[in-house]
């Protein structure tokens, strides 16, 4: 039901500038997948634990209606563009998408001085 929304969401939103239904798609399925752990209540006979089917029941429709809520408050745009935008095009990681290409902040200066310091063993070890 969500990925049939997608392209009206796009056309309330004007986010064909932005990203493209597929990307959209992908990240819509990757917020279902996340609670792909979560196993069905019916696998589990009833008679066997039936607290534990109550509270796996309970958890699962907790997660059903909230996934309708959030897709209820998106088409009747109860949202605005930039809470779409950085929840599910930018994403919970914010913009920093590389970490690991950057310097960590360590000026060339410090790098080329780093081993060279012979004098004062306890600063620089």
């Amino acid at each position: 039901m969500a990925c049939r929304s997608l392209p009206a969401v796009m056309e309330i939103y004007n986010l064909d500038d932005i990203v493209t239904v597929s990307q959209l798609r992908s990240t819509v399925s990757a917020e279902i997948r996340k609670n792909a752990h979560i196993a069905n209540p019916k696998v589990f006979p009833s008679t066997s634990n039936q607290f534990c089917y109550d509270i796996l029941k309970q958890v699962i429709d907790l997660l059903l209606f909230k996934g309708t809520e959030e897709l209820s408050n998106i088409v009747t745009h109860s949202k605005q563009s930039h809470h779409l935008i950085g929840q599910y095009v930018v994403g919970r990681g914010g913009l920093v998408q590389d970490m690991g290409t950057k310097d960590k902040g360590i000026s060339d200066f410090l790098k080329h001085t780093e081993n060279s310091c012979s004098h004062c063993s306890f600063l620089c070890g």
